[in-house]
């Protein structure tokens, strides 16, 4: 049996068993649910209650779930907002030298081709995932109402996956590298974030299986989606000897396209699911359209990345296939869209109350825009103008920074008191982290996807010429570098405030002692 069979039979397998999955999850009534299901995240007298952004109202419950593994959590957050800082800086940098190539060019460690790569695989694998992790084991003891089991393991996955990372870094800047976008971390290393990966889903299910809730509140799903998918993913794209020439192709744009669809967008909605009706103190507006809408993406995201290939020669039926997901994607778009901006429109007064609120609803909102977008620039008609230019970029930071890292900042916000015990020391400092990386990065994407639209048009045009359509990107460029400052900013706010927290609640513990 040669590799490409294999690879076929393994595609068939996984899709039965998704299938299955959906049908025991019909059977066991995970799916058909009573609207009663939507109050599973709250505790008796919770509902119809506001959770401020202050941790005195918390109850000893939730108190005693959160600590049940502070340390390994928060060691995974801490580490993430340490790779976030590391990668902001350096995504600032490459930006830098789209308009201003001769910064630092005496250093060949500094070149554009070396400091691009290290930003994304950084922000991939040191910030979005590990804060992604991070927060999936905070969120999941308190959605399935037991302790997280087996806290001392993901200490050591922790250290493991940092390793990973940094290996991973110095793999690239000595030439060690896959060579394929969003998979440039060599192969050994790969084994060592599977193995991390591994031991922190292991605590996860246990704590789930050891949950008496009779239903599984929806962010469970995503989280839990997410821990399957993912592993699946990465392993099939990093075994390299399965696809050769067009087929790898393929194979890499269908992981670079699904690590961010079908691993840190289920995280993302998973948080939002949790925090948005956690702090009105409300159910989402229809507790069953979410559950339609997480198997909305589950059907629809997984062949969505051959958009990125057209005019590649690959058969034209796959890229068919990949324009039809892609737009197939607008129903569990609106269908979260539905739930997210009906449940926010009705406490609008929450929001002045909750910095941590704004970053959750700034989130879905940019979910909901991003996901449009894509299914837009899908079709062949606007990605003719649009393929080969910065508008990608934008509408990518436009998904993994206006999305998932501000619901994230929203998670880190909202935890890490709950977990420390200890309220924020500089509540106005939260805002203001807010107001910048919203400001930053809607600035940054507008001006990216402005400038790639003005490029797309001049690539086109057959009297121009290619100097031309660089040239017109550059005011554009330099409006992403402005962007990209204030966001910078607004992680070393992020980094003052942790810092300040930890240093409140060492003194706190020692006064305490």
């Amino acid at each position: 049996m040669d590799s490409q069979v294999a690879f076929l039979i393994l595609t068939f397998v996984i899709s039965v068993t998704g299938m299955v999955a959906f049908v025991v999850a019909l059977i066991q009534k995970q799916v058909l649910v009573p609207p009663e299901a939507a109050l599973a995240i709250f505790s008796d007298g919770e509902a119809g209650e506001p959770e401020p952004d202050r941790t005195s109202q918390m109850s000893k419950k939730w108190r005693e779930l959160d600590r049940s593994a502070r340390f390994p959590i928060m060691f995974f957050l801490v580490s993430s907002i340490i790779w976030l800082l590391l990668g902001s800086f350096l995504g600032l940098l490459a930006s830098f030298k789209l308009h201003q190539p001769t910064i630092l060019d005496a250093y060949d460690f500094l070149s554009f081709g070396k400091v691009r790569t290290l930003h994304l695989n950084i922000i991939a694998y040191g910030w979005l995932s590990f804060a992604g992790l991070g927060l999936s084991l905070w969120l999941v003891p308190r959605i399935a109402k037991v302790p997280l089991r087996a806290g001392g393991v993901l200490t050591v996955a922790g250290v493991i996956w940092n390793i990973g990372v940094v290996l991973g870094c110095l793999g690239i800047l000595h030439g060690y590298s896959d060579g394929l976008e969003w998979l440039e971390f060599w192969w050994p290393i790969d084994i060592l974030l599977a193995v991390a990966g591994a031991m922190v889903a292991f605590p996860l299910f246990k704590t789930v299986l050891e949950s008496e809730e009779k239903h599984l509140y929806v962010t469970l799903w995503y989280v839990l989606a997410a821990f399957i998918w993912f592993p699946v993913l990465f392993v099939i794209a990093n075994t390299h000897f399965l696809h050769v020439g067009a087929q790898q192709a393929i194979a890499n744009w269908w992981f670079a396209h699904n690590v961010l669809g079908l691993w840190v967008t289920p995280l993302g909605l998973g948080i939002i699911y949790y925090l948005l009706p956690k702090i009105i103190g409300h159910p989402v507006a229809s507790y069953q359209l979410s559950l339609f809408g997480f198997w909305g993406l589950a059907l629809f995201y997984s062949q969505v990345g051959g958009h990125h290939l057209i005019g590649s020669p690959l058969p034209t039926w796959l890229i068919n296939l990949s324009i039809v997901m892609s737009v197939g994607m607008v129903v569990p778009v609106v269908t979260v869209a539905i739930n997210h901006h009906v449940t926010a429109y009705r406490h609008l007064k929450v929001l002045k109350e909750s910095v941590v609120l704004r970053f959750v609803v700034f989130g879905a909102m940019m979910y909901t825009l991003s996901s449009l977008q894509g299914c837009l620039h899908s079709s062949r008609t606007f990605n003719y103008v649009t393929h080969f230019t910065h508008w990608t970029v934008s509408h990518a930071h436009l998904g993994l920074y206006g999305f998932t890292t501000m619901v994230f900042f929203g998670g880190i916000y909202f935890a890490m008191p709950r977990l420390l015990g200890r309220d924020w020391t500089r509540p106005w400092l939260v805002n203001a982290h807010f107001w910048i990386a919203a400001v930053g990065v809607l600035i940054y994407t507008i001006a990216l996807g402005i400038g790639g639209v003005f490029q797309g048009m001049a690539l086109r045009d057959p009297t121009g010429s290619f100097q031309a359509s660089v040239e017109v990107t550059l005011p554009y460029l330099i409006g992403r570098s402005f962007g990209g400052t204030m966001m910078l900013l607004s992680h070393l706010i992020l980094a003052y405030n942790v810092g300040s927290l930890l240093w409140a609640a060492r003194r706190v513990q020692k006064e305490a002692v």
